[in-house]
């Protein structure tokens, strides 16, 4: 009896569902977390700047390392356009750009995007290919999600500090440039040219003590390269106006987006 019993217990029994394991994070969804957390600071910077004053839609946004985050008379140089971002953190490196796309750029909806970065990249032992892949995959989230939005990289600056990289900086100036030349309502900046001197070195007139940052006349001759292919718009300035880089390092810390497909990013020490 008391077997027959327990067969019918065991009969009504619930059966016992396993919970399904949860997928593991992917490669670009571990570096994107990683990249978060390390600008975590700067992210919250520009999400506190966004909560206070949110950029119109339709500006002029440049995205990138140090030399753009530093670039104080930013929105000053270019005041003929009606809504300037500065949107850059620190040293940064393209594939941090990269990942970034969405948080710092494509939701701004700007119509010209403008890009530095990739020095950080050599000089943490990337190859060029490597910032030509990540450059590649930014340009196209931002083609994808913003079609008629112009997007133009400036040259990597051949600093004085830095001048064993020459040759890879020449390269990947190259490499991008070509890959440029394929893509309609793009265009390449070159600021290398004329930052390198006649005797074949960089000019350090052009830089700050620590021969890697730029100094005021860096930026003035920057300015008037690039004023060059950031033509004035006609449009009536919305009531957003110029929009600096809050705070020492600059991004936004947004909810998760999906997340580019990139080549392994390095943070800079």
């Amino acid at each position: 009896m008391a077997v027959a019993l327990f067969g019918m217990s065991a009969a009504r029994a619930e059966p016992v569902v396993m919970p399904a394991a949860e997928p593991a994070p992917t490669a670009a969804l571990l570096a994107y977390q990683a990249a978060q957390a390390r600008w975590k600071s700067s992210l919250d910077a520009f999400a506190a700047a966004d909560k206070a004053q949110l950029p119109a839609a339709g500006g002029v946004l440049f995205v990138g390392s140090s030399t753009i985050r530093m670039w104080s008379s930013l929105a000053r140089d270019f005041r003929e356009q009606p809504v300037v971002i500065n949107r850059g953190f620190g040293g940064s490196t393209m594939a941090e750009c990269n990942l970034f796309v969405r948080d710092l750029v494509t939701r701004y909806q700007p119509r010209h995007v403008l890009v530095y970065a990739g020095d950080n990249d050599l000089a943490l032992g990337r190859a060029p290919l490597d910032v030509m892949h990540d450059f590649a995959q930014f340009a196209r989230t931002v083609r994808e999600e913003l079609p008629d939005t112009r997007i133009s990289y400036i040259s990597i600056k051949p600093s004085p500090s830095r001048e064993a990289l020459l040759p890879k900086i020449r390269e990947t100036n190259d490499i991008v440039a070509a890959y440029l030349r394929t893509q309609a309502n793009t265009d390449y900046i070159d600021i290398f040219t004329p930052m390198m001197g006649a005797d074949g070195r960089p000019r350090a007139e052009l830089f700050l003590p620590d021969r890697l940052h730029m100094n005021e006349t860096g930026y003035k001759l920057w300015h008037g390269v690039i004023a060059a292919h950031v033509p004035a718009t006609a449009a009536a300035a919305p009531t957003t106006a110029a929009v600096r880089s809050p705070g020492a390092e600059g991004p936004m810390a947004a909810a998760l987006p999906s997340v580019p497909v990139m080549a392994g990013a390095t943070p800079r020490p």
